[in-house]
This record gives C-alpha cells, sequence and structure tokens, in this order.
C-alpha cells in the first residue's frame, strides 16, 4: 500500500497534466465545485501540521539565521519579483493579483517531500514551512495589498481571518494531536501526502474549469511569467546561502522552500476576495513548481551519485594497496 502511494505522488506532474486536459475538455464538470476548495485546503494544512512533532524543530531552530533567510527571500524577493514580472509582462490585474499572491503565500507543503527527494536538509525545510505558514496570517494580507492595493480593494482584516481559518487553525490542530497521539497517527501518516497531491490536482482541475474560456489568449504570457517567478525563488534560494558560505544541503533546501509556494492557499484567496482569474496563477505554479522542483532534484541526486562514484574510484586503489 505503502509502495503504491508512493509511485502516486511521484507522478504528481503526470495526474497535473492529466486534469488540465480534462478540466478543459469538461469544464462544466469541475466548475461548480468550486466551494470544495476551502475545505480541501484545511484538510491539507491538518495534514502537514500531523507530521510534525516539537522535536521537528530542535535542531534547525539551532541556525535561526538560516531560517530568517529563508523567510527572507519567501517574503521580500518572492512578493517583489512577481510584481516585477507581471508589468514587464502587461499582466491583466486580475492575472497581477493571483501572481502577487502567489508571491506573498507560505511555502508549499510538497517542498518537504521534493527537499528529500533532493538530498536537502527535511527538518530545516519541515521548520523554515511552518514559520512561513505562521508568518502567512500577517504577511500574505499585507504584501498584497502594498503590491495591489491601489488597483484593486484588498480586505486586509477578513484575509486575515481567512489564513487564519484555512492555515493555521488546521496546522496547530494537526501539531497538537501529532503530539498527545502520535504512536496512533504514526501509522497513517504516509497517506497525508497523497491527500495532499489528490488535493491540489483537484484544485488544478477545478481552476482551469472555472477559467476554461479564456485559457487561450491568456496560458502563453501567463506560463513564462510563472516559469519567470519560480526561477527567481529558485535561483535566490540557492544563490544566497551558498553566498553566505552554507554548505550545499541547506542551499539545495532553501531553494526548493523559495520556489516552492502554497499555490493552494493563493488559488482559495484569490477566488474568495477576487474572480476566477486571479487563481489562474495559482493553479498553473502549482503545476510547474512541481516540474522544477522535481527536476531540480533529479540533477542534485544524479550529481551526488556521480560524485559517490567518483570517491569510491579514488579510494579504491588505497584500500587494495593495504
Amino acid at each position: 500500500m505503502l509502495k503504491w502511494i508512493e509511485q502516486f505522488n511521484r507522478l504528481f506532474v503526470v495526474w497535473a497534466v492529466l486534469i488540465c486536459l480534462v478540466a478543459a475538455w469538461i469544464p462544466h464538470f469541475f466548475a461548480p465545485l468550486k466551494p470544495l476548495i476551502v475545505p480541501l485546503l484545511m484538510v491539507v494544512m491538518f495534514g502537514m501540521g500531523a507530521t510534525l512533532k516539537a522535536s521537528d524543530f530542535k535542531e534547525p531552530l539551532k541556525r535561526p539565521h538560516i531560517v530568517m533567510l529563508g523567510v527572507g527571500i519567501q517574503y521580500l524577493i518572492m512578493p517583489l519579483s512577481a510584481y516585477l514580472i507581471s508589468r514587464a509582462m502587461g499582466l491583466s490585474t486580475e492575472l497581477m493579483v493571483g501572481m502577487v499572491l502567489v508571491g506573498s503565500v507560505s511555502g508549499g507543503t510538497a517542498s518537504n517531500v521534493v527537499t528529500f527527494l533532493a538530498g536537502g536538509d527535511v527538518p530545516l525545510s519541515i521548520v523554515m514551512t511552518a514559520v512561513s505558514t505562521f508568518l502567512a496570517v500577517f504577511l500574505t494580507p499585507l504584501l498584497t495589498y502594498i503590491y495591489v492595493g491601489a488597483t484593486v480593494p484588498v480586505a486586509l482584516l477578513p484575509m486575515f481571518l481567512s489564513i487564519l481559518k484555512i492555515v493555521v487553525i488546521p496546522v496547530a490542530s494537526g501539531i497538537l494531536l501529532n503530539s498527545l497521539c502520535h504512536e496512533r497517527l504514526k501509522k497513517i501518516q504516509p497517506i497525508f501526502p497523497f491527500i495532499s497531491v489528490v488535493t491540489i490536482v483537484a484544485l488544478i482541475g477545478i481552476i482551469i474549469g472555472l477559467n476554461q474560456s479564456r485559457l487561450t489568449t491568456i496560458a502563453m504570457p501567463l506560463a513564462l511569467a510563472i516559469i519567470l517567478h519560480n526561477a527567481c525563488g529558485l535561483a535566490a534560494g540557492y544563490g544566497l546561502p551558498k553566498l553566505f558560505g552554507c554548505d550545499e544541503k541547506t542551499c539545495r533546501t532553501v531553494a526548493i522552500e523559495s520556489g516552492m509556494q502554497n499555490s493552494g492557499l493563493a488559488v482559495a484567496l484569490s477566488l474568495k476576495y477576487f474572480s476566477a482569474a486571479s487563481a489562474l496563477p495559482g493553479a498553473l505554479f502549482s503545476l510547474w513548481h512541481n516540474i522544477s522542483g522535481s527536476f531540480l532534484a533529479t540533477i542534485w541526486t544524479s550529481q551526488d551519485a556521480r560524485k559517490n562514484t567518483d570517491r569510491a574510484e579514488e579510494e579504491s586503489p588505497i584500500s587494495l594497496s593495504r
């Protein structure tokens, strides 16, 4: 069962592409599912919390400067680059709002899995996701207001309360449950990533269904903007820690955490406070950041395997001479 779940999760990109095609073909099936977005996202957030425990925070919190560097990239570079790219690409106001929301939310839950696959520091990734998630309550509404508040009305307090309900309460509830019932919960924890994959795929399908009629006119410029935005996060997340002398595992972790956003939250907020078109960047970002993250993980693990092989070949003559 667990192997089947792992294989299913690894094929996320396949399921995401398939759901895009199906939703574009039969949008009338997916569009009415819009009211399910917030409840589904709350389930994902609860699942994230249920995989966390107090001990996960001890080691990474001994390096608070790394956590703060990652959070700084998350909430300074990502929203700014989203805004600048949107302006440079000439995106509509609706799409720019969606881009800024993607840049202003916390790190995505999938980043922890991709960090593991990439040979990164998983505990550090978990802490960075948790810290950015709780900061999102205050920073996501504030940053959205700063960047697009002059263009469209931004409901600061209602958005704050929505993030509290959708993200913080479910995550905190999951952490509490895991602390109280860790041994019992451990048996079903592997199913939470599976639920996350299914939920994000469903979210993508709903947003594609809602925007099917306008996809042909906005798909290419928006796709390029999303690729550039994601690349900014990955490049800054890898380059800045490297500049400060961090080790390779840390650089990989911060890169993935910075480049993979909680796009499901961006989708939910877009639909609740703006428009269906504003939710499209979040849906497409969900697809792309998993492709780019998986691609990087493959490159990095291949490099590690090559280094291990070279090291073994170098050590082999020495061991023979002994």
